[in-house]
């Protein structure tokens, strides 16, 4: 695809990023995508600094973040306009999925060992049983 230079519209940034309209809008309406511009018309103007973070959101949303999550990095990033400060709390964050998902990992497999167990137990009453007459 042959991508214009910045600005982009709307329509652009969604193809761009695979996201609808609606979702940048929403991102937008949170304060994770801050300092979009608009056109005299009203019409939103994004550039490639706004595609990139849209890009990033997208990466941390597929690790788990939440968007709460998401904006308090944004502040963080804002606040002290640190991208160490912003950086040591993502790990921290992610520090802390990684916990929470070995934990839900732990309590699946128990969870499918005891399916199994149950499973066994079930079987050795059907064939306790008698044979089905014909």
């Amino acid at each position: 695809m042959n991508w214009q230079t910045a600005p982009y519209g709307i329509s652009e940034v969604c193809e761009r990023t695979g996201l609808s309209p609606r979702t940048v809008r929403y991102y937008e309406e949170l304060g994770l995508l801050p300092g979009v511009r608009r056109r005299a018309g009203g019409r939103r103007v994004y550039g490639d600094e706004e595609i990139e973070r849209l890009h990033f959101i997208q990466r941390l949303k597929a690790l788990g973040l939440s968007l709460a999550e998401v904006g308090e990095l944004n502040a963080v990033y804002a606040i002290g306009g640190s991208t160490r400060a912003m950086l040591e709390r993502l790990d921290d964050v992610l520090a802390r999925h990684l916990r929470e998902l070995d934990a839900r990992i732990a309590e699946l497999s128990g969870l499918r060992d005891e399916i199994g167990k149950y499973r066994d137990h079930i079987a050795a009453r059907v064939d306790a049983l008698p044979a089905p007459r014909r």
